[in-house]
């Protein structure tokens, strides 16, 4: 997807992922087994789920983000069992591992599971055993983030929030943060303004999908009702230049995700996202991958090089967007440094190639 000797770069930097749903690095092969394993039925009046290749093919023709979504959610019920939902996991920390992340902060909808019926240490227990597993083989550090569904009423993400076993894992640590995820246009941030005021009381880290279908108004209450740190999408504050001022002046982190933004036509292409004018007004952000087994099962590397091939971006841009990346995340300060060598190493590595 780009030029081989920038593809080498590419490959090699050490990379954050910020914005990944668990959930959407569920594979139609991985979705399929699962169902057999666990006894699912798939629906049978749907002709996408006639094979994982039928089904593959119809996630290439998302219309909307909600007609994702509706996939995304049928997608989960095969995931009941502690062992779905680590080799599920651990399946992204495989890809994760070939595109060169170094750390993770992975989301997951505990909503979603426990409408089913499924334990929440269920969930956490096999996504905790896969990052364990990821941190000792892969060398890839992680971050749980437990993400409230805004299609739902905000009482019943209040009242997620606060089952006693939810708060013992904010309180151990296995989950550090939280956000806010689902159907975007109807559901405004402040609608959430308890559920994120609850957050910070524990010292929770907090982020919310905001400006990806939204306005950019919605990026602004997010920030200002809600108090997030980081914000999940943000690509329609282009449209507004004072909000893009506050963004830089900030620091806040927006969490890009390219790949998904053509799937779920939010713009035409890749080359019609804002990355040039983020850049430009010093705008800090991170490129992800998203949900990618929807979307043409395109890791990490993959939106890396999409961006490298719509904009030809320099080495030195390269090292500012890892670098900012890196600076983002919300691991610890040692972590970061180790994060950071590995960059300066990298760069100067292959600037002494370029320029012997």
């Amino acid at each position: 997807m780009c030029q081989t000797q920038f593809h080498t770069l590419l490959q090699a930097l050490p990379k954050c992922e910020h914005h990944l749903h668990l959930e959407g690095a569920l594979t139609p092969e991985t979705l399929f087994a699962l169902a057999v394993k666990n006894g699912i039925q798939l629906p049978s009046d749907d002709p996408a789920f006639a094979s994982p290749a039928s089904l593959a093919l119809r996630y290439q023709r998302f219309t909307s983000l909600d007609d994702f979504l509706h996939y995304y959610y049928l997608g989960m019920s095969v995931l009941l069992q502690p062992s779905d939902f680590e080799s599920l996991a651990w399946d992204y920390f495989l890809h994760a591992s070939k595109d060169g992340v170094a750390h993770a902060e992975l989301f997951f909808d505990p909503q979603a599971h426990l409408a089913r019926g499924v334990p929440y240490e269920t969930i956490v227990s096999g996504f905790t055993k896969a990052r364990m597993r990821a941190e000792a083989e892969l060398g890839i550090s992680s971050l749980l983030v437990c993400c409230f569904l805004r299609h739902l009423p905000p009482v019943e993400a209040v009242a997620t929030f606060r089952l006693p076993e939810v708060q013992h894992s904010f309180t151990s640590g296995q989950v550090t943060g939280i956000g806010l995820d689902s159907s975007e246009l109807e559901y405004p941030p402040e609608l959430f303004t308890d559920l994120y005021a609850s957050a910070r009381d524990l010292g929770l880290k907090r982020t919310a999908h905001a400006g990806e279908e939204g306005p950019p108004s919605y990026v602004t209450t997010a920030l200002e009702a809600l108090r997030i740190e980081r914000i999940d999408h943000g690509i329609r504050i282009a449209e507004d230049p004072s909000l893009l001022t506050r963004v830089a002046d900030e620091g806040i982190l927006l969490t890009v995700c390219p790949i998904s933004n053509v799937f779920l036509r939010c713009v035409p292409s890749v080359a019609d996202l804002p990355i040039q004018a983020f850049m430009r007004a010093g705008v800090r952000f991170s490129i992800n991958s998203d949900d990618p087994a929807y979307f043409g099962n395109h890791f990490l590397l993959d939106n890396y090089c999409a961006v490298q091939t719509a904009f030809d971006l320099t080495a030195n841009d390269w090292s500012v967007i890892c670098k900012n990346s890196i600076n983002g995340s919300w691991c610890s300060a040692s972590r970061k440094e180790a994060l950071l060598r590995g960059l300066k190493s990298v760069i100067d590595d292959w600037t002494s190639v370029q320029d012997p």
